[in-house]
């Protein structure tokens, strides 16, 4: 089998993926247009922002596997690979330290506008009394949008400022939220008006596309603080600019609409990052360095090769995200029978004929290799007929069928 390395991945974790029983390709250059052409033959497929098409996807035959080196998955296709039955894996949760320490230094940048006070002492400027004005951090409350690995470690470091922490969260109740010792939000609005600093932590769907909108830039104070760590398309841009000159919205994000790919040169646009003043709305940006430290990148390239190795020596994929977590199925067979050629077989023959649908089987080899437990789930009751012509070999042991009360 062969693995497709299709962006940098940290060396330590290709050395790794080598000592593996499989061809290792590494090719970190290439892009959406180019990996087309690389994959078929290709087993497995490692990306980090290398976009994954359903045309891609459809001419992949061999593939089995892809792995996203990083928590969001948005750049692959997914219902293009569940089509045809490829495992879709992520990182998740790797990159949290390395992001939540940049969301507390672009925090304090902001607030002390360390920016463009650097450029003025670089120009030869000692402007002390201007960038002397600041709010300061202690004891504002921070909202945090999203409360998954990131928007935890977020609120274990807000703590150490002194600040108060409320969250808002898809997934958030109010009793998790008093076991962490925070405060619950009940919807983003409502988090927004409670917090000076509002930070993002969502992943983007259809759902959170533009949630922040100019009903949560009202909902904020004058003058509040919004860093976007996640996706630029989780923000309304045109009503985050009209934030910025209204409501004198200080913003620092470490991504923006359209990326370039490949390139070294930004078009800014209408986008503007500045000059900052004490009293008025700016934005400050980086580009998109938030996961980009040392030890981020090699745990999660140490993840995607756990990932990997688990896949070929083991048949599982960990953190594998287009795979159904709960079985449709309403009924099991249970099936023990001797561990002889061709018997499996002709059980799952007999269970083709009569038209049911296996939606997951297990198969247990028990000590010394003589006999196994089939377990097959499927969508519709066996007839009395079909359970007779299994239970006719002779190489069949008993045969059980049990209906799935959660299910059926």
């Amino acid at each position: 089998m062969r693995l497709l390395i299709a962006d940098k991945l940290h060396p330590r974790a290709v050395e790794e993926l080598r000592a593996l029983p499989i061809s290792v390709e590494y090719e970190p250059e290439l892009t959406r247009e180019s990996l087309e052409a690389k994959l078929p033959g290709v087993g497995i497929l490692i990306v980090r922002s290398t976009e994954v098409t359903a045309k891609a996807i459809e001419s992949a035959a061999s593939l089995n596997l892809i792995v996203r080196a990083g928590a969001s998955y948005a750049t692959i296709d997914t219902r293009a690979a569940s089509r045809r039955g490829i495992y879709v894996a992520n990182c998740p949760g790797k990159n949290a330290a390395a992001v939540a320490e940049l969301v507390f230094g672009l925090m304090v940048a902001v607030d002390r506008r360390v920016v463009d006070a650097m450029i003025s002492l670089r120009s030869g400027q000692w402007l002390r009394a201007d960038y002397g004005k600041a709010e300061g951090l202690y004891g504002k409350t921070l909202g945090i949008a999203g409360l998954g690995a990131i928007g935890r470690e977020v609120a274990s470091r807000a703590r150490a400022f002194g600040m108060h922490v409320a969250a808002y969260s898809k997934s958030l109740t109010p009793s998790r939220a008093t076991d962490l010792g925070i405060t619950y939000a009940p919807n983003i609005v409502e988090l927004a008006r409670r917090s000076q600093v509002l930070t993002l932590h969502m992943l983007l769907t259809e759902r959170t596309r533009k949630m922040i909108d100019a009903s949560v830039f009202a909902a904020l104070p004058d003058h509040a603080i919004l860093i976007n760590t996640a996706r630029a398309e989780l923000v309304d841009q045109e009503a985050l600019a009209a934030a910025v000159q209204n409501r004198r919205l200080r913003v620092a994000t470490d991504v923006v609409l359209d990326e370039p790919r490949g390139s070294t040169h930004y078009a800014v646009g209408a986008q503007t990052f500045g000059p900052a003043t004490a009293d008025g709305g700016f934005v400050y940006g980086t580009p998109h360095i938030a996961a980009s430290t040392d030890q981020a990148q090699l745990a999660i390239a140490t993840e995607a090769v756990r990932v990997v190795r688990s896949f070929l020596l083991e048949g599982e994929v960990p953190n594998v995200i287009n795979v159904l977590t709960s079985s449709v199925a309403k009924f099991q067979i249970v099936i023990r029978m001797l561990d002889k050629v061709g018997t499996f077989a002709n059980v799952l023959n007999v269970i083709k004929r009569h038209g049911i649908n296996v939606e997951e089987v297990t198969n247990t080899i028990f000590e010394g290799g003589g006999a196994a437990c089939a377990k097959l789930r499927v969508l519709s009751r066996p007839s009395e007929a079909c359970l007779r012509e299994i239970r006719a070999f002779e190489e069949v042991l008993h045969v059980d069928v049990v209906t799935l009360p959660n299910l059926a």
